[in-house]
């Protein structure tokens, strides 16, 4: 068998914030890809606005980079269990990946779950001990962790003999030894040239290509990017798609393109090993096989992960509708889910007996809150239900999507942390005590019990806890009560501006969500009660003026801050009774029914019909 020495295809894998991105930038920079005087911007693969905010990577990108006479293909994954599809296909598309852990925080769940998707693949791993700059950094601790999670996984000899290499990548350097840094990360380069293997080459048999991601573009429609696993392909080549559901289509190759740097370079021909963008079909799906008419044989076909949460999406009805974004149609929005499933494969959306209602499914609360929020920056307005997780039947019994979840919290609060994901169906597995006053939690918990903890959490522990999870599997359904918000709300029953005076009267009964001044309708969710049930309270209230001085004279009064949340807090705030109101510019939460009479008969008609 001849091997094509002159390409190695990697994947970059991590959990969030590990350095990842940073990592990329770096071997970038240092290979001469770009010119001298090319400016380069910091997380460069990072190209989307919210990917830019946030810091993490959403989609995963490919770039490639030439080292001596050898091209290295490189994807940058996500680390997001709520893009975990991403990653799962990446691991088809190349030979090795790069686990890259962080010198101070170690192991964390993400890693666990990507490492395993590279060992199913049977991968050749190398291990990159990043931010060995950092203060506290523990290099052997930390590669005697990444040890036993590749026995835990149960990787095979040859897997756990894995090279690792010590790296700054904020500093650009890198070296075999934990203890000195090299001035550069040619030991790395070295690193992944000697030990990742080169893919076969095997371009004289018939072309087998597959698809695993998708782009759109304006001009070229559909652009399917993915491995010639075998064979060569051609510009003007007349060649058979294989379809998912078994048909074949026939096409031609308009356009291909390879990858340098961060920018796609037209090629005319592509061959085994070569990581390419095909253009020229309109229907082309991930997982399908492009193959020569003559000789149609079609790959494995590539696993997607289902979705395990759903929310309901409504054209926006309340009161202010219209006033600030542009798209506010059910025919835009319904065009706009449509385009989003273009790309996106994880994505579901299902039409309702309602043509102003659709049922939108994804990997997890960030996966729908992302796109919530590039609809809202793009001009939509809409409203969106509570979360819920989506429940399956598996031989015969109703199972529920259960999650891993790792805790680190200082040790006086472990007692509170314990409580409460018990009280939400939580499985202790595991507690270790780091020795720095640190404890090391991890739980088994129902994902339903999980939607609106975050918040909870974080002022349980007072903002000193760190919480991290991802999907598990699959598991009968937790009995009784899970999780849910345990206050009732604050509910405005006039239609007008928040006064200064009417929140002052209010605030002893709950937090405030809204500052004065801001607009509010009747129904619209102004706070958070104190107690278990929900309070209408009117906080347009203005301060009676009279022309007698009063002897007590007005005492300076201060007002509490009010709490503003996030599109995730508001998310996950929400109660089967409300929805969230989203626009270019506001977060608003509301009751489904905003007529408070209208809402207790509602209530009085449900009881009835419960008994």
């Amino acid at each position: 068998m001849t091997h094509r020495d002159d390409i190695r295809n990697i994947a970059i894998i991590a959990h969030v914030d590990h350095g990842k991105t940073t990592l990329v930038d770096e071997l970038l920079k240092q290979s001469g890809t770009f010119r001298e005087n090319e400016q380069v911007e910091e997380r460069a693969m990072d190209s989307n606005a919210i990917e830019k905010e946030r810091g993490i990577t959403i989609l995963a990108k490919n770039t490639a980079i030439n080292f001596e006479d050898k091209r290295i293909n490189i994807m940058d994954t996500p680390g997001h269990a709520d893009f975990g599809g991403e990653v799962e296909r990446i691991m088809k598309m190349v030979d090795g990946v790069l686990l890259v852990v962080d010198a101070y925080e170690g192991c964390m769940p993400q890693t666990r779950f990507v490492l395993k998707k590279a060992l199913e693949q049977k991968l050749t791993p190398i291990v990159v001990v990043n931010k060995i700059d950092r203060d506290f950094a523990r290099p052997a601790e930390v590669v005697d962790e990444v040890v036993d999670l590749f026995i835990d996984l149960g990787a095979d000899e040859d897997q756990l003999d894995f090279p690792v290499v010590y790296a700054s990548a904020i500093n650009g350097t890198a070296s075999m030894n934990a203890e000195k840094q090299d001035e550069n990360m040619a030991s790395l380069f070295e690193t992944i040239v000697n030990e990742i293997p080169a893919p076969i080459d095997n371009s004289d048999e018939p072309l087998q290509f597959q698809v695993t991601m998708l782009d759109y573009n304006d001009y070229l429609g559909r652009v399917g990017i993915g491995r010639v696993f075998r064979g060569t392909i051609k510009v003007g080549q007349q060649v058979s798609l294989m379809k998912l559901d078994g048909s074949v289509k026939q096409f031609r190759v308009t356009k291909l393109f390879g990858f340098l740097g961060l920018k796609r370079t037209e090629i005319e021909e592509a061959k085994a090993g070569d990581l390419i963008a095909v253009s020229g079909m309109e229907e082309i799906n991930v997982g399908e096989t492009v193959c020569p008419v003559e000789h149609q044989e079609a790959l494995p076909i590539l696993r997607i992960d289902e979705p395990t949460l759903q929310m309901t999406f409504l054209v926006n009805n309340s009161p202010f509708a219209g006033r600030e974004g542009k798209f506010v149609t059910s025919r835009k929005i319904q065009e706009r889910l449509r385009a989003e499933l273009e790309t996106d494969v994880s994505l579901r959306v299902e039409d309702t007996d309602s043509p102003d209602v659709w049922i939108v499914s994804g990997r997890g609360e960030l996966h729908l809150s992302i796109l919530i929020e590039n609809m809202r920056r793009e001009g939509y307005e809409l409203q969106v239900s509570k979360p819920e997780v989506i429940i399956r039947e598996v031989d015969g019994v109703k199972c529920e999507p259960v999650e891993r979840v790792q805790i680190d919290v200082p040790e006086e609060y472990t007692g509170s942390v314990m409580e409460s994901l018990g009280e939400r169906k939580g499985e202790m597995v595991n507690m270790t005590n780091t020795g720095t006053g640190q404890v090391r939690l991890e739980f088994m918990v129902p994902a339903r019990g999980l939607i609106g903890y975050t918040t909870e959490f974080l002022s349980q522990t007072r903002g000193y806890g760190i919480i991290n999870h991802s999907f598990d599997s699959y598991q009968p359904m937790a009995q009784g009560q899970v999780g849910g918000r345990r206050q009732g709300v604050l509910v405005s029953m006039e239609t007008g501006k928040a006064s200064q005076y009417g929140i002052m009267q209010v605030e002893d009964r709950g937090t405030i969500f809204v500052e004065p001044g801001t607009e509010i309708y009747e129904g619209m969710i102004v706070g958070e009660h104190t107690r278990d049930n929900d309070l209408v309270v009117n906080i347009t209230k203005m301060k009676q003026q009279t022309n007698v001085r009063s002897a007590t004279k007005d005492t300076t009064v201060t007002m509490k801050k009010p709490r503003i949340l996030t599109l995730e807090e508001a998310l996950e705030y929400l109660n089967e009774d409300e929805y969230c109101e989203l626009t270019p510019e506001s977060i608003r939460l509301r009751k489904k029914i905003l007529v408070k009479t209208e809402r207790e008969r509602a209530e009085k008609r449900k009881k009835l019909a419960a008994k």
